[in-house]
Formats: structure tokens, sequence, C-alpha cells
């Protein structure tokens, strides 16, 4: 679980970043969850843009995303749902200590 300095410092660092994922009118589906997964892999931290035309809640798809990616959800802000994910590989973030 993330911490509220943890989370802090990672809305800080997404505030910049641009939705590269966007869910529609089919919600959260498993084929999207895998490529999400992938890019956290390579990111460890996204936006996903919630569109007009969707059926779900935006804290619903919140909640989809971060039980298909297993990712820490950080915020959610107006149709913007943003994800951190620690990477194996492409570790670039450097979450503060918690106490």
């Amino acid at each position: 679980m993330l911490t509220g300095k943890q989370k802090r410092f990672l809305r800080a660092a997404a505030h910049h970043l641009d939705p590269i994922f966007q869910v529609g009118k089919g919600g959260v589906n498993e084929n999207m969850t895998k490529q999400i997964s992938e890019a956290l892999e390579v990111r460890e931290l996204l936006k996903v843009s919630i569109l007009q035309n969707c059926d779900d809640d935006r804290n619903t798809v919140a909640s989809e995303l971060v039980e298909g990616t297993k990712a820490e959800l950080v915020q959610v802000i107006g149709n913007t749902v943003v994800l951190y994910k620690e990477s194996r590989e492409n570790k670039q973030l450097e979450l503060p200590k918690s106490r």
C-alpha cells in the first residue's frame, strides 16, 4: 500500500503526463488490462482517460483497472485515473520512504 507521502509524490510526477489509454463504451476488458499492465511495466506511472460515452462510473472503472493490472490507484481526478505499479526491469521512480 502507498502512504500519503508516496501518493503525493506520484501525483506530482503524473501531473505532466498525458493519458495513453482510453476507456470508452465497452468499459474495461481483459485485452485493455493486459496492455495497461505491459505499459506499467515500462513506465510505472500512467494515466487512463475515461471517455464521456463510458457506461461505468469512474470509480468502478478505477477499481476494475486496479484489479486487472494489480497496480496501485494513485488518484481519480475528473475523468482521469492515475495508476502506479513498480516495474521489475525498468525501475525509474524512487518513492519517498515511509516512516
